[in-house]
C-alpha cells in the first residue's frame, strides 16, 4: 500500500492533466519521481479520492487498463468521450491525445 505522501504526489500529478488529454501509468510514475513504479500508481488509483481525474490514465499503448466491456472500462470510456477523447476498441491515441508537460510545469508545478 503506497503512503500518504506517495498519494498525495499523485492526485497532485494528475491534477495537472488537462482535460481532453491522456497520461499513461508510466509517465505518471515518471512526473512523480517514481520512475519504474507503473504498477505503484495503479494500485495508489484504486485508493485515491474518488473526485481525482483517474479515467485520464491508461496503458503505455493507449488501452484501457480495466477488461474490454467490464463496467470500469465502460465507464472511463464515456468519462473520456465526455471530454472529447476519441475512444476506439477501448484505445486512445497517445500520439493525438498524450499529455505532454511543457518545462515550466515540469520545473515548477510538479512535486518530486
Amino acid at each position: 500500500m503506497p503512503n500518504e505522501a506517495v498519494q498525495s504526489r499523485v492526485e497532485k500529478t494528475l491534477s495537472l492533466v488537462p482535460e481532453g488529454q491522456v497520461i499513461s501509468y508510466a509517465l505518471l510514475a515518471d512526473l512523480c519521481g517514481l520512475p519504474g513504479r507503473a504498477r505503484m500508481m495503479g494500485k495508489c488509483l484504486r485508493e485515491i479520492n474518488a473526485d481525482c481525474h483517474w479515467h485520464r490514465v491508461l496503458r503505455a499503448d493507449g488501452k484501457i487498463a480495466f477488461p474490454a466491456g467490464s463496467d470500469k472500462a465502460n465507464e472511463q470510456r464515456e468519462r473520456l468521450a465526455e471530454e472529447g477523447v476519441v475512444v476506439k476498441n477501448y484505445r486512445v491515441n497517445m500520439t493525438k491525445f498524450g499529455w505532454k508537460p511543457d518545462l515550466h510545469t515540469i520545473l515548477v508545478e510538479l512535486e518530486y
